[in-house]
């Protein structure tokens, strides 16, 4: 039985970027321990089956939000309708990212194109203005409360950048710096401010058979522990840091990437 430090019976968890991959997992586990959860997509393809399947396995109340929370009017959509369901938001899980591999300037002896303007403003405002407004949004709730928890989800890039990668290790180093600053900013009134950085962790639901088979080679070949993640893992490391366990931590970015980044 976990230490009463771990309990999260009947928080309120608002994961973004949730309706597939990390950010399903930590909706799993975070559920599993009793929080209620809004998990948030673009669209409902996703999102609205994985918010039935959770609240049906962990008896919560799970419910889907769809929304574009990088834009002001979306997170403000998305905000409102977490707070007229549940009254509260005990933790906010800035978890939506994603990449898109291509040179910053296309290279010499490459024959894959630079990003263009729309890609590299897509790049930016999925993985660091996203955070920024939620966590903008929701910051007046849990000043006035003097009480909660945000979680930012960077990547193993934010310490080593990678080829065809810059603009997402950017953003992901940017989201590390944010989480610092901030997590200063309301260190006085009870508000924590983390990030986790994870490492190789694909969805066998999107990426299918291929893709694990792929991600099984990169992680034995990239992976000092020679595996990739599983997508609870990093729902474990979510709700230490959305527990009382974790209220003598702020500002930091665990890593949790098999060693990749060391």
């Amino acid at each position: 039985m976990l230490p009463d430090a771990f309990d999260v019976t009947d928080k309120v968890v608002f994961v973004t970027g949730a309706g597939r991959g990390i950010g399903k997992g930590i909706a799993q586990v975070l559920a599993d321990a009793g929080a209620d959860v809004a998990i948030n997509s673009l669209t409902p393809r996703y999102v609205e089956g994985v918010a039935a399947d959770i609240a049906t396995a962990s008896g919560r109340k799970v419910i889907p939000v769809v929304a574009d929370v990088t834009k002001k009017d979306g997170v403000q959509k998305a905000v409102d309708q977490v707070m007229d369901t549940y009254g509260k938001i005990d933790v906010l899980i800035n978890n939506l990212g994603d990449a898109i591999y291509k040179p910053l300037v296309a290279l010499p002896d490459g024959d894959t194109p630079a990003l263009t303007d729309e890609e590299l403003n897509t790049v930016m405002d999925v993985n660091l203005t996203e955070a920024i407004l939620c966590t903008r949004a929701v910051g007046p709730h849990m000043l006035e409360r003097r009480s909660g928890k945000v979680i930012n989800i960077s990547s193993w890039t934010a310490r080593q950048g990678g080829g065809d990668m810059v603009v997402y290790s950017i953003a992901k180093t940017g989201l590390a710096g944010f989480t610092r600053a901030q997590a200063l900013e309301w260190a006085p009134y009870g508000v924590h401010v983390n990030s986790i950085a994870p490492g190789i962790f694909p969805d066998p639901v999107t990426v299918g058979d291929d893709g694990m088979v792929r991600s099984k080679a990169m992680a034995e070949r990239l992976v000092p522990l020679t595996r990739f993640g599983d997508l609870k893992e990093v729902g474990y490391l979510a709700l230490y840091l959305s527990s009382a366990a974790s209220d003598y931590m702020t500002g930091q970015t665990l890593y949790l990437d098999g060693g990749m980044s060391l």
